[in-house]
């Protein structure tokens, strides 16, 4: 181990033994960011002032939607990361989807599942589809700040190799075949101050001082570039995987992945009028 790095802290996954049980700390991370998300979710449906006038989504409402966001960020970021990132590791070992406690979730699938929960939830309770989007937006910083914690407790999706002061040294069981041994950076955690820490302050700044929840999709355009813009800064510190279909010396997977998303979310940001709810289709 170099000693100018930083150990890695977590020797293993499993938080708290029970018998024969262990509880991870990467299930633990996901439940609390959905959880956490859930609850300022109803803190937002219970604010009129943000809405100028009753929330279109009821507290009540946002506590039936938990389990379909729950539901269609586990299915949409397994189907995610195994199609757009390890499809041959599905092929070779289908059961590996249901062992979600082993990691492998991708952001962007997580997101298009999480947008059909919304579409199909809104439907059935005749809620405007861009108020529920936007309440989403505003709680998906909770979840990838822990979701990213959790990567970096997994050991996956670690950095390049690096001399800063605060890499990492990662252990030789979490690298990926022909990735070196040495002090890495913890680019899991620049990932949970951007698009948790910082996007929280972003998008809070959007709802309660420019009152964005007024203008449906205003808050999800906001998030959807910023993400897209955090998300692409941050790959230019990863290990890439030039296994990968779209990976090449100047972009990886999650660059072009991203790419997509500034343009929804300027188109969302661009289209949001106030006092619009948005249509149920």
């Amino acid at each position: 181990m170099d000693l100018m790095a930083i150990a890695f802290p977590f020797n293993d996954p499993v938080a708290v033994h029970i018998g024969p049980l262990g509880v991870r700390w990467y299930g633990l991370a996901y439940m609390a960011g959905l959880l956490l998300g859930w609850l300022y979710m109803r803190r937002l449906c219970a604010e009129p002032r943000l809405w100028g006038g009753a929330s279109p989504v009821t507290p009540h409402q946002a506590d039936d939607f938990l389990f379909w966001a729950t539901l269609g960020t586990v299915l949409g970021g397994r189907l995610g990361f195994f199609l757009m990132y390890e499809p041959s590791m599905l092929l070779h070992d289908p059961l590996r989807f249901f062992r979600i406690w082993e990691g492998g979730m991708a952001f962007h699938g997580g997101l298009l599942g999480v947008g059909v929960a919304i579409w199909i939830f809104a439907r059935l309770n005749r809620i405007p589809v861009r108020s529920l989007m936007d309440l989403s937006a505003a709680a998906v910083p909770f979840g990838l700040f822990f979701g990213r914690l959790a990567n970096f407790i997994n050991g996956e999706i670690y950095g390049r190799l690096s001399d800063v002061p605060w890499a990492v040294e990662f252990p030789a069981r979490v690298l990926l075949a022909g990735d070196a041994a040495g002090p890495r950076h913890p680019v899991q955690l620049y990932e949970a101050a951007l698009e948790g820490l910082v996007m929280f302050v972003l998008l809070r700044y959007f709802t309660h001082s420019r009152l964005a929840l007024r203008a449906p999709g205003l808050v999800t355009g906001v998030f959807l570039a910023a993400y897209g813009v955090f998300r692409i800064f941050a790959e230019y510190f990863k290990e890439w995987d030039y296994g990968q279909f779209f990976t090449t010396a100047y972009f990886s997977e999650g660059v072009v992945y991203s790419l997509p998303m500034i343009a929804l979310g300027v188109w969302f940001a661009a289209t949001a009028r106030r006092g619009r709810g948005g249509a149920f289709a």
